[in-house]
């Protein structure tokens, strides 16, 4: 039995569209792995991050009478560095593309633009996701072994930092989820600028201006809800596991702000792509 002409159109523009996606992602691949600045950056990202994350373990010592420490968020610490490293990375691999006009002959071998930077978003989420989780599982390796020596023991209620333990896992996933979405950010940020320079500064700008910004503030109030807006200080609530009641914004609730951020520079970013020329 044949199918509808309907139904027959629908399913070749799947077929041609997920021919399409397949191939984008292939060489957006591509780009990536044999640019070797790109992996050397990626690699910087992920050895800032544990290096900052360990130096802070080492450096901060808990006394007999207690210090109400967060030791699973000192351990991470590094994610505030490292994250950097993922923004710029994210935002050359895009802005490259622009800076050498290589994005015309992306968009000659793969039409459809949206395809292109969905190609992108999801090499990219892949990419970050393994360099994240590699990160993360070695920032918290070593904050579990240096941190007891420094006094988070036992004794003043601490636990040997470990996967099995709830809050840790949440902030663990949430913390690589956390530089996916930094990533994507960047990505769309990138898209929707084109200019390396300008679009690092935006998201550079985004995180680590934003908090010093909301800080000048005097108002409590008004501190607390820009605080619960700002990428980087509501989406690194999801690393918090103790005193939760003096966040901001719920761990949860505050990597969602980010997505929200994320989505957003993507969409500007996907409409400016599909709108103007190349």
């Amino acid at each position: 039995m044949s199918l509808p002409s309907g139904a027959r159109r629908t399913t070749t523009a799947d077929g041609a569209w997920r021919g399409d996606f397949r191939r984008a992602l292939h060489a957006e691949w591509t780009k990536l792995h044999t640019a070797g600045e790109m992996g050397r950056l990626l690699l910087l990202g992920v050895a800032l991050t544990v290096a900052v994350g360990c130096g802070t373990a080492k450096a901060v010592k808990c006394p007999d009478s207690g210090c109400g420490q967060d030791a699973v968020k000192l351990a991470l610490t590094g994610v505030t560095v490292g994250q950097a490293v993922i923004a710029v990375f994210a935002v050359l691999a895009v802005s490259g593309e622009h800076g050498t006009g290589m994005i015309r002959a992306t968009l000659m071998a793969v039409p459809s633009r949206i395809t292109v930077l969905a190609a992108k978003a999801t090499i990219l989420t892949t990419v970050v996701l393994a360099s994240g989780t590699a990160a993360v599982l070695a920032s918290l390796l070593g904050g579990r072994y240096i941190l007891p020596g420094n006094g988070f023991t036992g004794a003043h209620g601490y636990t040997p930092l470990s996967l099995a333990d709830g809050p840790t896992l949440r902030a663990a996933v949430g913390s690589v989820l956390y530089l996916v979405l930094i990533a994507l950010t960047g990505l769309g940020v990138a898209t929707a600028v084109r200019d390396a320079a300008s679009a690092i500064g935006i998201v550079l700008g985004l995180l680590y201006l934003f908090p010093a910004v909301t800080q000048v503030v005097s108002d409590p109030e008004w501190q607390r809800h820009l605080q619960q807006i700002s990428p980087m200080t509501a989406g690194l609530a999801i690393q918090a596991t103790v005193h939760l009641h003096e966040l901001p914004i719920g761990p949860w609730a505050g990597l969602g702000v980010l997505a929200m951020w994320a989505a957003g520079a993507l969409l500007i970013g996907g409409l400016l792509l599909y709108r103007r020329d190349a």
